[in-house]
């Protein structure tokens, strides 16, 4: 396999990258030149091209036209451009068309065309778009941050009118890139469900969630160095303080400046803390990009302002090499690491953080949620709130067991971020996405097997291994998965676990269902289910009705969908009875579904896991002889009530195989995925027998 990287942003070369130099010469370098490290170990990737803009400019003659050989697979191609000099990222769409030229020139000197191009930000998704029309290229798309995101956190009114432009400019640019898009990676679920949802050329069926990996290693064998003790000290009265820590570049999203304001006014952390902030390279403030060298200004301003010399730590320079010293020097300290992002699409610098034994806290806005969800190794703020941020600094700072307890549990999970997995997932969908329509076998649908994913599908790997063999035998039963996940979270946990791909999946408690597009890859939305289910659904209602209920507790902002309110509620089965008749009571009518004995979602009336299989039937013409549906928990119980064929694996829980109701099931000796096959094959017998009596 060839893969083309298009990054166009920032100073991009292979190594000593000197992150901070300019606006945009941040993560997104990184994040490329790791995964294409990981690429390069892959033996089915034979080479890996990263095509960027050439320049001439102050910053070295490294970036001028030409080629940088990385290793035996790996190359960096300079492309000139119309424009000779360095762009800010704001202006590179002035440059795309003769970039776009320019690189199909270079491709067609090569022996072969390469089978994907990566593109890296909207601009480059421009380019390659414009490569696909004139090559047919499929191209996968990298966000990265997005204009919508800042548009919704920064007041426009504050903003020059041609900033203003700038930023409506690069939306529609995304907007095109979206619409454009053969596959769109995200690295979070916040990205891909809440972030990419604020645009109207928002297609969830094209998205992907695959975290990106990260080195961790070295962090988590770092030990402070003489040279940064050194770094660092000149700034700091009492340099053996706890220590909180943020590294970023100075931009506005970055929010820097209210970390300061935040530490500034809250008496504790002066008296008891020391802030210590990495933001990138400098010779003069003056001397940089206008909107770093305003950052940096807003931040020794608020020094002065709240007197904080000797208690804040800015220093000048710091090489890529000494950033995991650094993280060691605040962990030495009993600190904790700070990213006050207006928002953070995924948030590389909290896995650094986390790898080197720092507590986090970080920005409720974006991919921390997900990091912070799986990990457990911090609090989330608001971005916005001075006192939020300074009170969950404190809390953590004043007590030495919840200090610890973050501490070792992110160092433990960071584990499922890892770049090999990450290249090898990007590498499958690539391979299937440019498979030709005659490779491509689809199954013929006389009969439909829906699973449960967690601890029914998966839960063992060497079932759902078995399970994967005797799929693949199977050439007339259609795959579908019904889950509480939602659609991203679904595809992420089969993606990962190496399970089929199926070719349905019902999502969110069956308030969502998708179907798998021809190219094998991409889903659509099955908008005829969402109409259905839409009628008698009152979200707000319900929604406010909920609140005055006792005993439940809203789940996180990403569990709520639009045909979905999901809640935390401990206890036994009743609360269902007690729920319907508090709606009751209101004019209110809903399908509430609790399981584990602790998750409760409530959904429109005619939706359920049950319905969604009916609905498939009517689709699908299909006998209800030819449909099985297996599960494990409470959360399965209507649609195992539903379908006669129906699995209990043997690892069920919410004691299933005693409920009267599910007498007709089948209760498997074998647990997980294994059990799955031996009720499939149990009722395929049943089948015969009756066929020949």
């Amino acid at each position: 396999m060839f893969i083309v990287h298009v990054a166009l942003q920032g100073c991009l070369k292979s190594k000593d990258v000197d992150y901070g130099i300019t606006s945009d010469t941040g993560g997104h370098i990184k994040y490329l030149l790791e995964l294409v490290a990981a690429q390069a170990k892959n033996p089915a990737i034979a080479r890996i091209v990263i095509a960027t803009r050439a320049f001439d400019s102050v910053y070295g003659d490294e970036y001028r036209a030409g080629i940088e050989r990385i290793g035996p697979k790996v190359e960096i191609v300079r492309i000139a451009t119309a424009r000779s000099g360095y762009l800010a990222k704001e202006d590179i769409w002035s440059e795309t068309e003769s970039f776009a030229a320019g690189l199909g020139d270079w491709l067609e000197t090569q022996e072969a065309f390469p089978d994907l191009l990566h593109a890296h930000y909207a601009d480059a998704a421009t380019v390659a778009a414009t490569v696909r029309s004139r090559y047919g290229t499929p191209f996968v798309f990298t966000a990265h941050s997005l204009g919508r995101i800042k548009k919704a956190v920064v007041r426009l009114a504050d903003l020059p009118s041609q900033a203003r432009a700038s930023l409506e400019r690069r939306i529609e640019i995304e907007e095109k890139a979206f619409d454009e898009a053969d596959l769109i990676i995200a690295s979070s679920r916040d990205e891909a469900e809440v972030q990419y949802a604020a645009y109207r050329n928002y297609d969830p069926g094209k998205i992907r969630i695959i975290e990106p990996g990260i080195d961790l290693a070295v962090y988590r064998s770092a030990e402070p160095t003489q040279r940064v003790d050194e770094m660092i000290a000149p700034f700091l009265r009492y340099p053996d303080k706890p220590v909180i820590l943020a590294i970023a570049r100075p931009v506005a999203k970055k929010n820097l400046p209210l970390l300061v304001e935040s530490f500034g006014r809250d008496p504790w952390l002066r008296e008891n803390a020391n802030l210590l902030i990495i933001a990138g390279t400098r010779e003069d403030i003056n001397g940089l990009d206008p909107e770093l060298a305003e950052e940096m200004h807003k931040i020794l301003d608020l020094i002065d302002r709240y007197d904080l010399y000797g208690k804040v730590a800015v220093p000048k320079s710091h090489r890529p090499s000494d950033v995991p010293a650094i993280y060691a020097f605040a962990r030495a300290r009993g600190g904790i690491f700070a990213n006050p992002a207006l928002n953070e699409p995924f948030g590389l610098t909290l896995l650094e953080a986390t790898a080197s034994g720092l507590p986090v806290v970080a920005t409720d806005s974006g991919g921390p949620n997900d990091i912070v969800e799986r990990c457990g190794n911090g609090r989330l703020i608001n971005p916005q709130e001075p006192d939020q941020i300074a009170e969950a600094c404190r809390d953590i700072l004043r007590d030495e067991g919840l200090r610890k307890r973050y501490a070792e549990a992110g160092s433990a999970a960071v584990s499922a971020y890892d770049w090999q997995s990450h290249a090898e997932r990007c590498r499958k969908l690539v391979a299937r996405l440019t498979l030709t329509p005659r490779s491509r076998r689809r199954r013929a649908m006389r009969q439909l097997l829906v699973c449960d994913i967690d601890n029914t599908l998966t839960g063992s790997p060497p079932c759902i291994r078995a399970f994967r063999r005797w799929h693949e035998g199977e050439r007339s039963l259609t795959f579908a998965v019904a889950t509480g996940r939602s659609f991203h979270s679904a595809l992420s946990i089969l993606e990962k676990q190496d399970a089929p791909n199926p070719e349905i999946i019902i999502s969110s408690v069956g308030s969502e269902i998708y179907w798998l597009e021809p190219n094998g890859v991409t889903y659509r939305r099955d908008e005829a289910w969402s109409r259905f289910i839409a009628k008698g659904w009152k979200r707000s209602a319900l929604r406010d009705a909920l609140d005055t209920f006792e005993g439940i507790i809203p789940q996180g902002a990403l569990e709520q969908r639009e045909f979905k309110l999901s809640y935390l509620a401990e206890g036994d089965g009743s609360i269902i009875t007690r729920l319907h008749a508090h709606l009751r009571a209101r004019g209110l009518s809903a399908s509430i579904i609790h399981s584990h004995g602790r998750y409760l979602d409530v959904l429109p009336p005619a939706a359920s896991k049950g319905a969604a299989i009916v609905h498939l039937n009517r689709r699908l013409k299909l006998a209800v002889e030819n449909v099985f549906a297996a599960g494990d928990s409470g959360n399965d119980i209507e649609m195992l009530r539903s379908v006669p064929q129906s699995i209990i694996v043997a690892n069920y829980s919410d004691s299933l195989a005693a409920r009267p109701d599910l007498a007709h099931s089948y209760v498997a000796r074998k647990t997980h995925a294994l059990g799955i096959i031996e009720g499939v094959k149990h009722f395929r017998s049943l089948a015969t027998r009756a066929r020949t009596h």
